[in-house]
């Protein structure tokens, strides 16, 4: 085993303790401010408005995503967390416009509510519906001015604010690359004072190099939708990067999922795992609006069956369903407390903008073994250590 591994999982273990905290304080201060002031601290006590009454949060998806209700769930649950609000246990099973529904009716607070009509979302990732999309939140925003904060959720959503300017303070959750999608201008600063993204530097990266590491192939398979979005949703450029360093070729199937019914997405996406099967020795196996809860045991079959081992971006929950490996959050929570964190701050007196964006997963690898022994894989004794979860169903 090269000591690439350890170096990786040592360097994880590091930073993760670093990036719990990183919310504590603020980012780097702007060009303008000056370098050795000493960076504020904003608490994250539930407080109402200075007028007294409760914050408005509204509500802006890209589109109908599996990890958009998911993430949702986890911030309210980092609100409960911080005292926030209370809130009933929420239905299994509800899409991102279902769920804001529930919030506003059976969400109970001193200080803040969800606005059960501030919710928006151009179609089923319809590209076409963006522009309207875009003017009735911006025609909300400032025209109304009843909307205190905005939770802009997924690539599409983040893009369309910051193009707006985000005339309110907005946190972007669950994109895969905000900096390449040109939602914020660096891991360091938004650009915009009331903009606030997620940013986890080179993570992919890690994941791709710690994947190689572990399993030295040749031919990796990449499955995504050729657009500007598919590509960072996919961390194209990210994979390119490694195989460039590692020497190893990049193989690829292009599979349509924006604007078209979700069984299209997914029937795409198998069929592009289906044919590049036979041709790699490993794939990573992305984020794309086709692999989804009820689809990722299928392409978990359909590369155990090629004898293919896998790594998911996306984390430990498709590793349950029959991929072999993966570097990611085990517990969505941490994500959840990060994101609610940093609306608690804002609404204590931060601007977006002043928070650290900078997140690091925290340093748990995920490995199945049963699919181990269904490809013929056997995992190095370090992998075996390093695992935080084993699985050994499906």
């Amino acid at each position: 085993m090269k000591t690439l591994l350890s170096t990786l999982l040592l360097s994880l273990a590091l930073l993760a303790p670093a990036a719990s905290h990183a919310q504590a304080g603020a980012a780097p201060a702007p060009a303008a401010a000056s370098a050795a002031a000493a960076p504020q601290v904003f608490p994250t006590k539930p407080v109402p408005r200075p007028d007294g009454r409760k914050w408005r949060i509204g509500y802006f998806e890209s589109g109908d995503y599996s990890e958009y209700p998911r993430t949702l769930r986890v911030t309210v649950d980092g609100l409960q967390k911080l005292g926030w609000i209370t809130v009933p246990a929420i239905p299994d099973g509800l899409n991102g416009k279902q769920m804001w529904a529930y919030l506003a009716d059976n969400a109970r607070s001193d200080t803040l509510e969800f606005v059960r009509d501030a919710w928006w979302q151009p179609g089923n990732f319809d590209a076409a519906q963006r522009p309207a999309v875009r003017e009735a939140i911006k025609q909300r925003l400032e025209g109304k001015q009843d909307i205190d904060l905005i939770i802009a959720m997924g690539t599409w959503a983040g893009q369309d604010m910051a193009a707006m300017g985000a005339p309110v303070p907005t946190i972007v959750a669950s994109t895969s690359d905000a900096v390449g999608a040109r939602i914020t201008r660096s891991a360091q600063d938004s650009g915009l004072d009331n903009l606030h993204a997620r940013v986890q530097p080179e993570r992919y990266q890690r994941q791709v190099r710690l994947f190689h590491d572990i399993v030295p192939f040749k031919r990796l398979g990449l499955v995504y939708e050729d657009s500007p979005e598919g590509r960072t949703y996919s961390a194209v450029d990210a994979v390119e990067q490694v195989a460039r360093e590692q020497g190893f070729k990049v193989l690829t199937c292009h599979a349509p999922s924006n604007g078209i019914p979700q069984e299209a997405a997914t029937r795409n996406a198998l069929e592009c795992y289906a044919k590049l099967a036979p041709q790699i020795d490993a794939a990573y196996v992305t984020v794309h609006r086709g692999v989804t809860p009820a689809s990722i045991d299928t392409v978990a079959e359909i590369l155990r069956q090629a004898r293919v081992p896998s790594f998911s971006m996306l984390g430990s929950e498709e590793v349950k369903h029959g991929l072999l490996l993966s570097l990611a959050q085990a517990d969505y929570s941490y994500v959840g407390l990060f994101y609610a964190e940093t609306m608690a701050r804002i609404f204590n007196g931060a601007k977006a903008r002043e928070l650290s964006q900078v997140w690091i997963d925290p340093a748990k690898i995920a490995l199945n073994l049963q699919t181990a022994r269904v490809i013929g894989f056997d995992p190095p004794v370090d992998i075996l250590l390093a695992a935080d979860e084993v699985y050994e169903a499906r």
